[in-house]
């Protein structure tokens, strides 16, 4: 008896379809870098986990050059529980201290990242992990924060202040994708770790590298001018625009949207914050004309 398949031509011409009207998108992205900041429920869900890494080794395949930063808040602060080491938030800023700062380079470097490479290589000998403490990659220098006036320290918290992206691009030289986890050397003291956030982390890398988008990824559809009316979604605005929202908006969307005026302010010639609930909302963002989200561009 021979097994027998049948296609439905409407169906088969939807999916030609598809595929053409993703053609502008890939002459415009082929060889060129777009560096994804991967967090948020993307990163928790096992779905959303394997829809992220399908996207990343479609993106490789279809000639793009994408970078991977990720963080991994929840994870840290998991493991910090389960240690019974007391963790706390200042200003949006995880506290770190010296014992704790051992567990998120545990955390980022030696659970998340290689378990997102893996990920990856299941479509292929594709990605490779990095570590911004690898070959000189981010140097950093460590930050207090603000509250009402009153200057607060963060222990073991840092800004990315300077950046190598020489070890990226030889990985990408090499065809590879790279996986770099959101933690830098203190520059003022050698031998020690800062934790960055993850956002500037990445938005730092794609001015460095040139890349032609960054894409960050989120647990909201996007950035709300009147939050929480649900209505008002900004798809599309300048830098000058969202340089005026930003002290109006709400602190946990307000470093996600810095790193939105950082970037397109250093050369990058787009930033969107998109939905890494729904999946494949990578590729929706990369090649459709409407994406997902809300996209920043200079002006």
């Amino acid at each position: 008896m021979t097994d027998i398949q049948t296609t439905d031509p409407g169906e088969a011409s939807a999916r030609a379809a598809v595929l053409i009207d993703s053609l502008p998108w890939l002459r415009r992205f082929r060889d060129q870098v777009i560096v994804i900041k991967y967090g948020g429920n993307a990163m928790v869900s096992e779905e959303l986990q394997d829809a992220f890494a399908a996207d990343m080794a479609y993106l490789r395949y279809a000639g793009v050059k994408p970078v991977v930063v990720h963080g991994g808040g929840p994870q840290i602060s998991s493991m910090l529980d389960r240690l019974e080491i007391p963790s706390e938030f200042k200003g949006g800023y995880r506290v770190t201290s010296t014992e704790a700062i051992s567990v998120v380079r545990m955390v980022l470097t030696g659970q998340i990242n290689p378990q997102l490479v893996g990920k990856i290589n299941t479509h292929g000998p594709l990605a490779t992990g990095l570590s911004g403490e690898d070959a000189g990659l981010f140097g950093g220098r460590r930050r207090g924060v603000t509250i009402d006036g009153i200057e607060h320290d963060l222990g073991r918290v840092g800004d990315v202040v300077e950046v190598d992206p020489q070890p990226v691009l030889d990985h990408l030289a090499a065809g590879r994708i790279p996986v770099v986890s959101s933690i830098a050397p203190d520059l003022d003291r050698p031998g020690a770790s800062l934790n960055v956030n993850a956002d500037a982390a990445a938005s730092a890398l794609a001015v460095a590298l040139k890349a032609v988008k960054l894409v960050v990824l989120t647990d909201v559809p996007g950035l709300y001018a009147d939050w929480p009316n649900r209505d008002s979604l900004v798809s599309h605005l300048t830098s000058s625009a969202l340089r005026e929202m930003l002290p109006t908006l709400e602190s946990g969307m307000i470093p996600k949207m810095q790193a939105c005026l950082e970037a397109v302010e250093g050369g990058v010639e787009t930033a969107a914050i998109i939905d890494g609930r729904v999946p494949h909302s990578v590729l929706v963002e990369i090649f459709t004309s409407n994406g997902i989200g809300t996209e920043v561009v200079r002006g």
